[in-house]
């Protein structure tokens, strides 16, 4: 993408989380009602890397849940700009949720959970299909990541589930970048990873950044965040205070 376009697209927001309120309810305690976060408000634009920072708890994988659906916010509103479109990602229905997480929203969780006896490089290479990407490319690119990120090529025909916890989490990047999407939710991309993997995803974010990615991540890494994030929101700002809920 050029710098021109990426300028362009800075003028409307890719993620607008606009007074968002969340709890958790305590099914087992009676209802009980576990505050998270209140009035939560930050744009991510194209082109940029925002850090949530927080200490621990404040909610912030929940917020980065909360932009994927997987969670849904008591009030406010969660807007996304895919194409020429803005949809409330906190009241679409499940079929516009999909649609935009196979087009518009990637996602780097801290876990990686794939089908058993499937190989890395198809797991890896099968998002890129559902992202849009013909099978020849998808394989490619798969091989591609997978070699930068420092893993060996005799282990692709392997299910991830044999890899070490680095290992997995490399897979687990390698297939939320594969897609290109041009908004990336990172909960922790570079945890359990040595100092040479680290710098390969660095680079990664950086590049993907600079083709006009708007990317939201949690770095507790000050050193991969120093790095890569334009910017930070205090997520706990909007913590309510004197409450804690479940582990976020």
């Amino acid at each position: 993408m050029a710098r021109d376009d990426i300028d362009m697209q800075h003028k409307t927001a890719a993620v607008t989380v606009d007074d968002v309120t969340k709890e958790f309810i305590m099914h087992l305690r009676d209802g009980a009602r576990i505050p998270v976060v209140q009035g939560l408000s930050f744009e991510v634009f194209h082109g940029e890397c925002v850090a949530l920072t927080g200490p621990s708890g404040a909610g912030k994988s929940s917020v980065l849940r909360m932009i994927y659906a997987n969670y849904r916010c008591e009030h406010g509103s969660i807007r996304i700009r895919h194409d020429d479109c803005v949809t409330d990602i906190a009241r679409a229905s499940p079929r516009v949720v999909r649609d935009l997480r196979r087009t518009t929203i990637g996602y780097v969780s801290q876990f990686l959970r794939t089908i058993p006896r499937v190989s890395t490089l198809a797991i890896v290479s099968s998002a890129g299909r559902t992202a849009g990407n013909s099978a020849a490319e998808s394989d490619g690119r798969a091989a591609e990541l997978l070699r930068r990120l420092d893993i060996p090529e005799r282990l692709w025909p392997l299910p991830p589930c044999t890899f070490s916890g680095g290992e997995q989490q490399r897979v687990n990047i390698a297939r939320g970048l594969i897609g290109r999407h041009s908004i990336l939710l990172l909960d922790e991309p570079t945890a359990s990873l040595d100092a040479k993997n680290r710098d390969a995803v660095v680079a990664l974010i950086v590049e993907a950044k600079d083709r006009g990615a708007a990317i939201l991540g949690i770095f507790h890494d000050e050193g991969v965040r120093e790095k890569v994030a334009d910017r930070c929101v205090d997520i706990s700002r909007f913590t309510v205070r004197d409450q804690k809920g479940p582990s976020t």
